[in-house]
């Protein structure tokens, strides 16, 4: 908008600039700064009537100057390798433990469309750090957070060392739940669909899976384990090799729900009825796995409390103040839904009809 002839008009598209501000305000830039700045020298009413134009026109000043003016930019960075049910869930949590406190919040993807790519941090790093953002939150990283200008925390940390202040669940808690569940129910040839090798969360669900096996009794069987690195196109293969044994798994346990997920599919896509025929348990409790049919048992990550943590821990470090903890851990806990029940109870070892890919 513009003012013309005492009435606000249509202004031509582009960027508002501070100079489109002192022109409609009648003022110089130097006074429209110092209104933006709060500084002193402006009279009360030229400020009202500044204040007034910004209002009308939508004007903001960019981040790179603000960040290159007061060298911060009240803005906290969200990095994703890709906006996916867990991630998108935990960007819930970030902004709603944003508000209120001044910081606005910047949700970055560098890897659309090559999820698996490595080392996306730190060309992310490398764009958003101390001109856009003073901090950032990453979603599971693939590589070692390198070293920044601004403070990090990592959800799902790399497996190197854990320099980075990081939040995550019980992994291995929910995992062994997970597995006791199924061992409960009476499944003796449990399959698991491992996560990404390289996140300290799918080691430590296997660690639960494993405890829970020996804790039963059971002893581990390799070949009843496959990866499936928290995605669905590798546990397609993945749950295709398990159940092609010939001795395939009654239950599986995967590291994720969106492997779960798949592995409903694919069994179906086999033949096979869940939880009838073979039982699945995921993990995350991703909104998805109460609308899937069957809805899926799985481990419950609170999600958006582990969003709230990584801001907590945020703004502590921005605030300059040491971390007594900077390592949280929160609980998860088991949801039993329909995709488990018993194993059949027949002698023979149930094998899955041969059909085309889903």
């Amino acid at each position: 908008m513009t003012w013309e002839n005492g009435t606000w008009g249509e202004r031509r598209a582009g960027r508002v600039t501070i100079g489109d501000v002192a022109r409609t305000a009648g003022v110089s830039v130097a006074t429209v700064s110092k209104v933006i700045n709060n500084r002193h020298g402006v009279a009360e009413a030229t400020t009202a009537r500044v204040r007034d134009v910004i209002e009308q026109l939508g004007y903001e000043s960019s981040l790179v100057a603000t960040s290159l003016r007061r060298g911060r930019t009240d803005v906290i960075g969200v990095l994703v390798a890709e906006f996916e049910p867990f991630s998108t869930e935990v960007l819930k949590g970030v902004s709603q433990a944003l508000s209120g406190t001044g910081y606005g919040l910047l949700a970055y993807s560098a890897m659309v469309g090559d999820p698996e790519g490595a080392g996306w941090e730190r060309r992310s790093l490398a764009r958003l750090a101390g001109t856009l953002i003073d901090g950032a939150i990453i979603v599971t990283p693939t590589v070692q957070v390198p070293a920044t200008p601004v403070p990090v925390v990592a959800i799902d940390q790399h497996t190197g060392p854990a320099e980075t202040a990081t939040i995550d669940s019980d992994n291995v808690g929910g995992a062994r739940a997970a597995t006791d569940h199924l061992l409960g129910l009476g499944h003796r040839r449990i399959g698991h669909l491992r996560g990404r090798v390289d996140l300290a969360s799918a080691h430590q669900r296997e660690r639960g899976y494993r405890e829970a096996l020996e804790g039963a009794g059971i002893a581990f069987d390799p070949d009843l384990v496959r990866d499936g690195g928290y995605r669905p196109e590798p546990t397609d293969g993945a749950v295709r090799e398990l159940l092609a044994l010939s001795e395939p798994p009654t239950a599986i346990f995967a590291a994720n729900d969106l492997s779960a997920l798949r592995t409903i599919e694919v069994a179906r896509d086999l033949g096979l009825r869940v939880p009838q025929d073979l039982s699945v348990v995921g993990f995350d409790n991703v909104p998805e796995t109460a609308a899937s049919t069957p809805p899926l048992t799985t481990v419950a990550q609170p999600l958006h409390d582990i969003g709230t943590g990584a801001v907590q821990l945020l703004i502590e470090m921005l605030a300059g103040r040491e971390l007594k903890t900077p390592h949280r851990h929160l609980p998860a806990r088991l949801v039993v839904r329909d995709s488990t029940s018993g194993p059949r109870r027949t002698g023979a070892v149930l094998k899955p009809v041969a059909r085309g890919r889903a």
